[in-house]
């Protein structure tokens, strides 16, 4: 198996490596549960730990690249029009954080002129860390990440994730046309699903309601990786991303024909 080779790293790859090493530091010792939690006017969670990973990573991006706009879940956008872009989610999962569930992470992507062309996701409490740049391959802990070559849907192992928009369409009854030629259904979740099927060990994973602060650092390792990446109409992500559809070639096609149309 390929090692990734450091000294290849951009300086871009290795400042988002370094901000999320300070973002892991943050949330691992707020984990324990000592750590108070408010709600946002959306009714979803924020704790200090979000607070403080994203201003850690924030701080780390902007003292070195301080033409760079930065667009963080907690802290907003600065410089939105700027040639590269940083999407920040400190804690994607803070539902599950709150509740001592491993299945956080810290995602940190940069655009380049709309396009996404790296990506970290660093999920902390399950020791996995996985990044991509654009050309250069996605690694997961150091180790090239590749899909599988799997073809056949009955053969396929599927996650899915929040899927509250596609159950109020006829979707739901598309998607369960999936389902039941499935060799296996998960819902591994959040960042967890994207490293499994970068990794060849799932086939697709199926989402209808995320947004690109979410999702922008998994598309591209998902991406350098071989697979394909879009929303549940076949559309590349982009700043309006509300759905996923994420699966190596063959079988994204297959289940893009089946989904397409009923949610964004």
């Amino acid at each position: 198996m390929e090692s990734f080779n450091a000294e290849s790293a951009s300086d871009y790859l290795k400042v988002a490596l370094a901000a999320a090493d300070k973002a892991a530091t943050i949330s691992r010792q707020y984990y324990a549960g000592n750590f108070t939690v408010t709600t946002k006017a959306d009714q979803t969670p924020v704790t200090q730990a979000d607070v403080e990973c994203e201003q850690a990573i924030r701080e780390v991006i902007l003292n070195t690249f301080p033409e760079h706009g930065f667009y963080g879940e907690e802290t907003g956008q600065t410089l939105p029009d700027a040639e590269f872009l940083w999407l920040v989610d400190p804690i994607d999962g803070t539902k599950g954080f709150v509740r001592q569930y491993p299945f956080f992470s810290t995602q940190i992507a940069l655009l380049h002129d709309g396009e996404v062309i790296l990506g970290v996701s660093s999920g902390t409490m399950m020791d996995e860390l996985a990044w991509a740049e654009k050309g250069r391959g996605a690694w997961l802990n150091g180790q090239r990440l590749k899909v599988s070559d799997i073809y056949d849907p009955d053969r396929a192992a599927i996650s899915t994730g929040n899927l509250k928009s596609l159950a109020e369409t006829g979707g739901w009854a598309a998607l369960g046309d999936i389902v039941k030629h499935a060799d296996r259904i998960r819902g591994y979740g959040d960042f967890y699903h994207y490293h499994l099927l970068a990794a060849g060990k799932i086939e697709a994973v199926i989402e209808s309601d995320v947004n690109i602060l979410d999702i922008a650092a998994l598309s591209i390792i998902v991406t350098e990786a071989g697979g394909v990446f879009t929303d549940l109409n076949g559309d590349k992500p982009d700043l309006e991303i509300r759905s996923v559809l994420a699966a190596n070639p063959s079988l994204h096609e297959k289940f893009l024909a089946k989904l397409k149309g009923y949610v964004r």
